[in-house]
């Protein structure tokens, strides 16, 4: 499909991608919407939390979020709302250790950590038998579009439609861009709580982790190489990187996708634009407005809703016109 033309078109005192990416991140306040909490266990002796908010729709929409966000982060709860608005039950999940209980191993998450998804999609494919929608922010739509592609048609019947919103579908381009000078109120803001995570997982795990020097560090580059990667099983952070980036599995995906990113995003390289992708594929539209910052997309000063939200439900709309006798079933 071609890129999309997007009629996203905010006001001039919204337009800069400073305001779209840091007003809705410090101002904007949703309430919890009323999420039951659950406890996945996983295969590996590690857990998950997942919180749900029904209604007893026979449509589900599966939420993730981005980078140390979880689902108390403003733009996840704001589009679980909208999507419970419009019809939807719905699964947000919080990340190893993001949730508000720390994960037992030593490890956390990744940017490609598409496992972890996949038992989340496996538990709510056991509880509701309609037809089901994903959508993820950041790190969280990297992680939805690397599965979507390591599916490929495999892809459970179940599922009809996606949406990725601001997506670093190359991991290392990100990373180089966020380094700039110019990104450094990001690249600060970023770090701060994951250095803080590894100071926890020192204090519970004596001697697994070498904090000297955590504090200067300022870059993604230099966290990744001396944690994540070798924490998660990667030889070195460009093999982390590049083994997670999500845009050498878009050709594989064959459901439905929109991949939402701003052209004046400061978090996403050129990379992260996968035209060429998009172009030659007939599951995945990439829309790229002018504006929207990081995870922003603000259309008014209010904050009580974002244009993401409304696009993201209009382009799911479609796939779910028909819809099955059975929505969410009680709990076992």
């Amino acid at each position: 499909m071609p890129v999309i033309e997007s009629s996203f078109a905010p006001s001039a005192l919204l337009r800069a991608a400073t305001i779209q990416t840091i007003m809705p991140s410090l101002a904007r306040r949703v309430p919890d919407p009323g999420f039951r909490r659950e406890i996945l266990e996983l295969p590996d002796g590690d857990f998950l939390e997942l919180d749900w908010l029904t209604q007893g729709a026979p449509r589900l929409a599966i939420v993730s979020h981005g980078l140390e966000g979880s689902t108390s982060s403003g733009y996840l709860r704001g589009m679980a709302q909208a999507l419970f608005a419009a019809g939807y039950d719905v699964l947000a999940w919080n990340m190893r250790g993001c949730g508000s209980e720390r994960n037992r191993l030593k490890t956390w998450y990744h940017s490609g950590q598409s496992d972890d998804l996949r038992h989340v999609i496996s538990r709510a494919l056991s509880l509701h038998k309609g037809p089901i929608a994903l959508v993820g922010f950041s790190v969280g739509g990297n992680i939805l579009l690397k599965y979507l592609g390591e599916e490929g048609a495999s892809v459970p019947s179940q599922l009809r439609a996606a949406a990725a919103i601001s997506v670093p579908m190359d991991l290392a381009g990100s990373a180089e861009q966020l380094a700039d000078p110019r990104n450094a109120i990001y690249m600060s803001y970023l770090l701060k709580p994951l250095r803080a995570r590894i100071l926890e997982k020192s204090s519970r795990f004596p001697g697994s982790f070498d904090t000297a020097g955590l504090d200067q560090m300022k870059t993604f580059h230099e966290f990744d190489q001396r944690f994540t990667a070798p924490m998660h099983g990667f030889a070195s952070v460009e093999e982390y990187w590049a083994r997670s980036s999500s845009r050498q599995f878009l050709s594989q995906v064959t459901l439905p996708t929109l991949a939402l990113s701003a052209l004046d995003d400061p978090f996403l390289s050129p990379g992260c634009f996968p035209v060429e992708e998009a172009t030659a594929s007939k599951s995945l539209f990439l829309e790229t407005p002018k504006h929207g910052g990081h995870v922003g997309f603000v259309g008014s000063f209010s904050l009580k809703s974002t244009w993401a939200e409304a696009r993201v439900i209009s382009f799911l709309e479609p796939y779910f016109a028909e819809q099955p006798a059975r929505g969410f079933r009680a709990w076992a």
